[in-house]
């Protein structure tokens, strides 16, 4: 990674007209808010199931529902709407274009939080996926809360075609040969976007068509539903990686050694991986042929391809320069990064979340597999490594990169904050290994009482208390943090943006230097591939102790 242009991001960012500065910070604040909703629906719903708060079936799975429609929709897509238009208005350095087109796409995603949220309190409780059986009997409920979701994916059209527009315009001014490596993946991303949005007008609207008495009863939209989970899946992760290149540059001064064009590449490598492995989500269906099965587990091992690629780029450009200047030993040159700044500190966490998450998903998108765990608690237990560990930490590293910089105001208490990751880190584990250990031994995961009156194993209700545990830790830590960030979005100004630590920001030089070597990535890959075939030789050996053998219905 060499020496970054100058004025920096955070530079850049601080320089934004105005008008761009208070849309960013708008958006980041109903991002925030929508995180804090679903950590309070989250740690009900985990305090619920550990049986340590005493609430009746249907108000657990309003909970759920709330804790799911905020966390995975709202928080992770507005956040990320806001970090690719603040970057992509930084590349020119020219601000948004269509500033008041971008205002009316964020308040239809703002329109569309305040449907789902009211939806998911009509009627029956409807999950995250807000499936029209659970409607039949009253589809007023179902027409609020999908309705909440066409305007969500009306908004992830309009948003990105702004960002778009910003990146292009210089090239189509003349004052832009091509894209930077950063403008490519900010161009990328945006593209994904829209087709997520697309594919959730195309999952929602028959619902809504029904509950007004205009179309038939949606009865194939679980098909139509596992595209969008694909795409809402893993766009996140492409997110990520785009945001770790991006915060390498910011915090240490580091661009790839590789070269723009090698990142480029990498980058579009989600376009070719990610589509096409969506069969995964299907293996519950019973009528999937098998050649469909086999062709859906090869086909989803090419889904960590492209994230994996981005890590070792950026662990290999960081520990090259490192032992250039002075890094010892195979894991020594990693005190030399800012570790005090709180970005760093959530990113360092990212990594290793990404890694167990990366493990797990393995075990689940084999097709002998998954018919025998994705309705255990198998799948909130890994899947939270993404969704928090991974995702969510490293926006909230993003934004505390961002908005201290849009608002001229230091980021709170940041030797407090440094730690929060790490806190959210050791809840994680805790929920994370519980859950897993839950779903091996056949715990559901869409149960809020799974005692059943005493019937069920005492181990049961103990791997589920350690579930509340763990999430009562991750929430706290969540909290914390968000709110630390929040205080960022009051107007008074402070002193100047807290930077952190940055020893090497001094670098410089973006060719790969005679005789480095970076062996960090590439044992962390041979380390992640080695868990994933222990983990799933464990699993067919502990699911075939199972007394009883039972496939659940339409997966995630």
């Amino acid at each position: 990674m060499g020496a970054p242009s100058t004025p920096g991001y955070p530079q850049r960012l601080a320089a934004l007209p105005l008008a761009d500065r208070r849309l960013l910070t708008s958006m980041a604040g109903v991002a925030l808010a929508a995180l804090a909703v679903g950590i309070a629906g989250g740690l009900a719903t985990a305090l619920a199931r550990a049986g340590l708060l005493d609430i009746v079936p249907a108000t657990g799975y309003r909970f759920l529902t709330v804790h799911g429609v905020s966390i995975f929709f709202y928080w992770l897509f507005v956040a990320q709407a806001a970090l690719l238009l603040a970057f992509s208005a930084t590349e020119d350095d020219q601000g948004l274009a269509w500033r008041r087109v971008a205002w009316a796409g964020f308040a239809l995603m703002l329109g569309g939080f305040g449907l789902s949220m009211a939806g998911a309190q009509i009627g029956t409780p409807l999950l995250y996926n807000g499936a029209p059986e659970l409607a039949a009997d009253d589809p007023r409920g179902l027409l609020v809360f999908s309705s909440g979701y066409l305007l969500l994916g009306l908004g992830l059209m309009v948003l990105p075609a702004c960002a778009i527009t910003t990146l292009l315009t210089p090239r189509w001014q003349g004052r832009q040969e091509r894209l930077s490596a950063v403008g490519f993946a900010l161009f990328v991303w945006a593209g994904f976007l829209i087709v997520t949005g697309f594919a959730a007008l195309y999952a929602f609207v028959p619902s809504v068509l029904w509950a007004l008495g205009a179309g038939p009863f949606p009865a194939g939209q679980g098909t139509s539903w596992h595209i969008v989970f694909h795409n809402m899946h893993y766009l996140p992760l492409m997110a990520t990686v785009i945001l770790w290149y991006v915060l390498m540059q910011v915090l240490t001064g580091v661009k790839s050694v590789f070269g723009e064009r090698f990142s480029k590449i990498v980058f579009s490598m989600y376009l070719v991986f990610v589509p096409p492995t969506s069969l995964y989500h299907m293996f519950l269906e019973p009528d999937l042929p098998g050649v469909v099965r086999v062709a859906g587990s090869l086909l989803s091992l090419f889904v960590s391809v492209p994230t994996l690629t981005a890590f070792l780029i950026i662990v290999a450009s960081l520990e090259v320069h490192a032992r250039r200047h002075g890094g010892r030993g195979l894991f020594g040159w990693i005190r030399l990064l800012p570790w005090r700044h709180p970005s760093m500190a959530a990113i360092g966490v990212a990594v290793l979340s990404m890694g167990l998450g990366l493990v797990f998903a393995f075990v689940l998108i084999q097709g002998e597999l998954a018919p025998l765990l994705s309705d255990t608690f198998f799948v909130p237990g890994y899947f939270h490594f993404f969704t928090v560990g991974t995702v969510s930490l490293t926006l909230l590293a993003a934004l505390a990169v961002v908005l201290p910089a849009i608002g001229g105001r230091a980021i709170w208490r940041p030797g407090l904050l440094r730690w929060m990751p790490w806190l959210a880190f050791a809840g994680l584990l805790v929920f994370g290994v519980a859950g897993i250990a839950a779903g091996y031994l056949g715990v559901p995961r869409r149960v809020i009482d799974v005692a059943y009156q005493g019937q069920a194993p005492a181990l049961w209700q103990g791997l589920m208390a350690a579930v509340g545990v763990g999430g009562t830790l991750m929430a706290l830590a969540l909290t914390i943090f968000a709110a630390g960030l929040a205080l960022s979005l009051l107007p008074r100004r402070g002193r100047d943006p807290v930077q952190g630590s940055m020893p090497l920001a001094t670098w410089g030089g973006g060719a790969l230097p005679p005789g480095a070597s970076a062996w960090v990535g590439p044992v962390s890959v041979l380390a992640i591939v080695a868990a994933m075939y222990a983990f799933s030789a464990l699993a067919f050996e502990l699911m075939r102790s199972l007394p009883i053998t039972a496939a659940g219905g339409a997966g995630h």
